[in-house]
């Protein structure tokens, strides 16, 4: 087996990995991701740049072992992307588009779910089955059974974020829906009901200062602080968390919840404020699953695309 690529496609800049044949990271670097024409250029340019990085190594493209790929919308196990509409992307089969434009076997993901592949990979003690939330610009979810990801009926398996946790919502989702996890619990929802809660109230806080550019990070510092209404939105945000990841539980019934995204560098409060609830609401059987923090970062994609191409030579 010899060295392979890990891919993950953003809507900015497509991060690349070479890989070792055992999986060890020798090199990363990153192209702008080109959206005009619908997104045409972009896989035509990860090709162009793989073949660059084997030409300055002197090295064989078509002996090189496979590319794992992330992209940002729902991938159906055969590789058939549902629409990636950040990209401009329609329904075609990604994986089969970027084997013809390599010569080399292809295997690819939502981008989540390979990220939560990449995070368990990393985890000192093996663990075989896990959920990855990221807790970023919206709430996304990848699943992990038995080591390898799972994608459901349309590849939207782990959408944790659009899980109904309130009825009295009256402000409508991304998705369309209201009263979705993704409106608490990810960095714009902190902010947005910081944004409200702050409307209501006369009583000064270290959160009007932050008023005009708020961000997660600052409702998060506050209550670090120990403002009262920073902690009362932080408190919210993570209540719904709680609850959304006991109901996930009952179904998946994982061994480890990973919380990642730019919300996850709080820290521990994050854990601290989302595990007792969830430890109220869960199943009792599935109370004990565990809770970390991401390790990998920005990295967790390219780590999981290749983790993707190594599943796959070791069941040949």
């Amino acid at each position: 087996m010899n060295c392979f690529f890990g891919v993950d496609v953003g809507g900015t800049t497509v991060k690349i990995g070479l890989f070792t044949p055992k999986g060890a990271l020798m090199e990363k670097w990153e192209i702008p991701t080109n959206k005009q024409e619908s997104g045409r250029r972009i896989l035509p340019d990860i090709a162009a740049s793989l073949r660059e990085k084997c030409r300055q190594k002197g090295w064989r493209f078509s002996e090189m072992s496979g590319i794992g790929l992330g992209v940002p919308g729902p991938v159906t196990e055969n590789g058939t992307v549902l629409k990636c509409i950040n990209l401009g992307w329609d329904v075609f089969s990604v994986t089969e588009t970027l084997q013809d434009l390599t010569g080399l076997p292809v295997f690819a993901g939502n981008d989540a779910t390979v990220a939560a592949l990449g995070e368990t990979a990393a985890l000192e003690e093996p663990v075989k089955n896990s959920v990855l939330v990221t807790l970023g610009t919206g709430v996304g979810g990848g699943i992990v059974l038995n080591g390898d990801i799972l994608y459901g009926s349309v590849g939207a398996a782990g959408e944790i974020g659009h899980i109904h946790v309130c009825d009295t919502e009256e402000e409508t989702c991304s998705c369309g829906n209201r009263g979705c996890l993704e409106q608490y619990a990810s960095a714009s929802g902190f902010v947005r009901v910081a944004k409200k809660l702050l409307q209501k109230t006369s009583s000064p806080g270290l959160l009007t200062a932050c008023l005009q550019e708020m961000t997660a990070r600052d409702i998060f510092d506050c209550a670090k602080k120990g403002d009262p209404l920073a902690n009362r939105i932080v408190d919210l945000g993570c209540f719904y968390l709680g609850q959304a990841l006991a109901i996930t539980a009952c179904v998946i019934n994982p061994e480890l919840f990973i919380l990642g995204g730019g919300v996850s560098k709080a820290g521990p409060i994050l854990i601290e404020r989302t595990e007792p609830v969830f430890r109220k609401y869960a199943f009792h059987a599935c109370r004990n699953a565990r809770f970390v923090l991401a390790s990998l970062g920005n990295d967790a994609g390219i780590y999981g695309a290749a983790r993707l191409v190594l599943n796959s030579l070791k069941t040949k």
